[in-house]
């Protein structure tokens, strides 16, 4: 039996990897973040934390890229390049965390509506419906503004305000999955609620939510770099608050054009590349888009 679902583990791999790499966008958006990941994982072996120090600065205030720095320099003479590099660290372990934790909440609460009929069904899903007409970026910046700037209330901010979409999908894909007969079989043989959520429920919805997860990202990483442009960030330096930063010391008025497009542009290339890969993901894993493909 061991073997068995081994193999069937190995055909299915393989069946999502021939279909994978099929979509070639994102197949480069999956390549890009691969690279971004590995750069932000190995950035502590050639550059330190102090590249972001103002007193390490020691080149000329607002130099234009060139041989020396590619990037050009900021208003204390830092490296743009070795900023970017090291607050990619900061803004994709925001923009993991924060999706991982709203994911987790939308897939408790969207299983237990989904699951659960009656009075507890519609409770969860009136709490949801709450959350959902809340101004998200509003809320959050409200919750780290009383919360204090850290990485954990970040990323507590950013998820409280945007599992409720995870919670209707995970929620819809639920009720679909017990409509099968063997749910009802299932129930019949004295199945409780534990065995049916966690034997058929999540693994009918974990594909759907891969592909959920993978957007999520993305939209934690803008979420991160919005609320850090608007004064909450987590007093470390990451790319919306490189952002906020040439606002502050008027990188426009001085010309200094890369010191907003280079942190611009590393926003805008990872969240593309994780929203090529997911939707990608979600053409693959979803039975019914596949079907209309």
């Amino acid at each position: 039996m061991t073997s068995l679902a081994a193999t069937r583990r190995r055909l299915a791999l393989s069946r999502f990897w021939a279909d994978f790499r099929t979509h070639r966008a994102g197949l480069a958006g999956a390549v890009v973040l691969l690279v971004a990941v590995l750069l932000a994982l190995v950035a502590p072996l050639f550059i330190s934390e102090d590249v972001t120090s103002v007193v390490e600065g020691t080149g000329q205030k607002f130099a234009p890229p060139s041989l020396a720095e590619p990037f050009g320099t900021d208003e204390s003479g830092r490296s743009i390049l070795l900023m970017v590099w090291w607050g990619s660290r900061t803004s994709l372990l925001i923009g993991f965390l924060a999706a991982l934790l709203s994911v987790v909440i939308g897939l408790v609460v969207g299983v237990a509506a989904g699951h659960f009929r009656g009075w507890i069904g519609g409770a969860l899903m009136r709490v949801t419906d709450w959350f959902l007409v809340l101004p998200s970026l509003v809320t959050a910046l409200v919750l780290a503004a009383i919360l204090g700037g850290s990485t954990a209330t970040i990323v507590t901010a950013i998820a409280v305000t945007t599992w409720p979409s995870t919670a209707r999908l995970i929620r819809a894909q639920t009720l679909a999955v017990e409509a099968r007969p063997y749910i009802e079989r299932s129930k019949a043989l004295g199945a409780g609620h534990w065995h049916i959520t966690t034997r058929h429920v999540l693994p009918n919805v974990a594909p759907l939510l891969l592909a959920s997860t993978t957007l999520e990202v993305a939209s934690a990483i803008v979420t991160e770099s919005t609320l850090a442009f608007l004064g909450a960030s987590a007093n470390k330096t990451s790319w919306g608050t490189m952002l906020r930063a040439s606002y502050d010391f008027g990188a426009a008025t001085n010309a200094a054009w890369w010191y907003i497009i280079i942190p611009g542009l590393a926003i805008l290339i990872v969240v593309m590349a994780f929203t090529l890969m997911g939707r990608a993901l979600e053409a693959v894993l979803n039975p019914q888009l596949r079907r209309k493909a």
